[in-house]
Order: C-alpha cells, then sequence, then structure tokens
C-alpha cells in the first residue's frame, strides 16, 4: 500500500482530532521519513489549523500544511531563461541513478524545451559509468564526451563545453563520481569543474543538483545536508519515486535546508520525469488520490 494511502486511511472514521489521535499521526508521519520535531510541530498546525478554521476534512488541510512547507525553500532554476547555454552538474552517492538521470533530463529537455544536449561522463572512476552513459547517448541520439577510464572529470566537462559551443547545444549535462564520504575529494574536484565552467562558459547557467534516491529515507536527508555544507546547491532531483517510496523526507528538505526539488522520477523509462510540484506531491503524500490525478495533466500542462 502506498503512502498516501495509509495516511488517508487513518483519517477516516475519524472526525475529532483527539491528542491521542496527534499522537498516531505524528508516529505515522515518522513512518514516511519525517523528522521526529517536524511531524510534531506538522501535526500541532494541523490541530490549531482545523480548530481556527472548523474544518472537517483533516486530510485536507494536512496537504494544504504539506504544500506551505514545500513553498519554504526557493524555487528552483530549471534552465537558462534566455539563449544561454545552461550546465547541469549532477550529485550524489553510488546507486542513487545519476547517469539514468542525465539520460532522462536530456530527454526532457529535447521533448519540452527543443533543447539540444550534450552529455558529459565525468564519473570517470567508474567505467560501467562511462558505457552506461554511452549506451544511453545512442539510444537517445545524442552526443556524448568521454574519456578514458581513470582520467580526470574536470577535463572531460572541459571538452564537453568545447563541444557545445562550437556544436550549438543549448544544454550540457555531466554525470559525476559518488561522492560523500570523502568531502575533501569532493570539494576539490568540483573546484576544479567551477574553474573549468567559469574559463570556458562564464556566462553559462550553472546549475549543481542533487540526485537522491526517494527510497532510502531519512538517509537520503543526511546526504543532502553533507554535500549542501560542501557545495552549494541549487536543487534535488529525486529518483526511484514509486509505490515503495514515503517521500517524508523531501518536507524536511524543504523547511529545514530551504533545497528544493527541481526534478521527480517515477519509473525507469525516459518519460518517467516530469518538473517537481508542491501541490500534486503534497496531495499525493496527503493521500488526495483524485485530485492529485485531475491536477497533473494541469500542472504538467502549465509547468
Amino acid at each position: 500500500m502506498k503512502f498516501g494511502e495509509r495516511l488517508k486511511n487513518f483519517f477516516m472514521g475519524r472526525p475529532a482530532l483527539t491528542d491521542e489521535l496527534l499522537d498516531d499521526l505524528c508516529d505515522l508521519l515518522i513512518e514516511g521519513d519525517f523528522g521526529v520535531a517536524q511531524a510534531y510541530e506538522t501535526a500541532e498546525l494541523l490541530k490549531e489549523r482545523c480548530r481556527k478554521e472548523k474544518k472537517e476534512d483533516a486530510s485536507a488541510v494536512l496537504s494544504l500544511l504539506l504544500e506551505d512547507q514545500l513553498r519554504k525553500s526557493p524555487a528552483p532554476q530549471l534552465l537558462a531563461e534566455d539563449d544561454r547555454l545552461t550546465v547541469v552538474l549532477l550529485l550524489g552517492v553510488n546507486g542513487v541513478g545519476k547517469t539514468t538521470t542525465a539520460a532522462k533530463l536530456s530527454h526532457f529537455y529535447s521533448a519540452k524545451y527543443n533543447k539540444k544536449t550534450i552529455l558529459a561522463a565525468a564519473d570517470t572512476f567508474r567505467a560501467a559509468a562511462i558505457d552506461q552513459l554511452k549506451l544511453h547517448g545512442q539510444r537517445l541520439g545524442v552526443r556524448v564526451i568521454a574519456h578514458k577510464h581513470g582520467g580526470d572529470p574536470a577535463a572531460v566537462v572541459y571538452d564537453a563545453l568545447e563541444a557545445s559551443l562550437s556544436g550549438g547545444a543549448g544544454v550540457v549535462i555531466a554525470d559525476t563520481a559518488g561522492r560523500m564520504h570523502t568531502k575533501s575529494a569532493l570539494v576539490e574536484e568540483l573546484r576544479k569543474i567551477d574553474r573549468v565552467v567559469e574559463s570556458k562558459a562564464s556566462c553559462a547557467c550553472y546549475l549543481k543538483y542533487l540526485v537522491l534516491d526517494a527510497t532510502t529515507g531519512r538517509n537520503a536527508f543526511a546526504q543532502a545536508e553533507i554535500f549542501h555544507e560542501a557545495v552549494k546547491l541549487d536543487g534535488v532531483i529525486l529518483t526511484k519515486y514509486d509505490s515503495t517510496a514515503k517521500g517524508g523526507v523531501v518536507f524536511s528538505l524543504s523547511s529545514e535546508l530551504r533545497l528544493p526539488v527541481a526534478y521527480i522520477c517515477t519509473g525507469e523509462k525516459y518519460d518517467d520525469i516530469e518538473i517537481f510540484s508542491p501541490k500534486l506531491f503534497a496531495n499525493d503524500f496527503a493521500g488526495i488520490a483524485q485530485q492529485a490525478e485531475t491536477t497533473r495533466g494541469t500542472l504538467m500542462q502549465n509547468a
């Protein structure tokens, strides 16, 4: 059962928000990957808002509260708003789906914005990552810039920028190696890449996205803390958000780190990526499935 359905069932037949009910709600929110303090704060806000506004549909009020939490972070930048080059650096630990996300973004930019992209295989520490990105490039008809295994990631980005500037590509997407526990290596590698971007494309829209696996729960928040401290992030891409993912960590990212989610991936196909909608996500988390389905098409059309 999806977590939203559990939350919706929790409120069914329980019109009165008793203290005991709110305690149970806190436990359920924590199960959904909320932080403890945030779960209790949300429950208290729900009680106060329902009392003040004399609302009986607690799940609908909860959805509005959750949406408010998601809007505490600034809206993420998705692409350059003009004709400038956009450089997207994908960060994250191994196994979260960075390489596949790079391919999905390339497909998305092409389909939605008619942008020509170049993929940069800057994860030179894993030969499999280079081969995987090349395979995605072949399937999508997208150029992939790659060096040999063990090469300099910054040099790969340099060549990708040169190729984009000479070939008219509007977006460069760089897949990087998994880093977290070796923070010093992460910082040094990104400093080199930063210098390359500054020297080759100083006017580019330069975005650093952290890729997080939605099924890892609160561990995803710990990863975000470390990366955000080491490198100023511009947003998050949430992967593997399917029936097994709860997603409560997203609210902590927004409320505590002021870190917005830019995109969400819901499957393995290239089309399974969309711009993150706070309203749709809050509805889904609160179990308002019907409303979520009816608003999805409108939100995607207006995104």
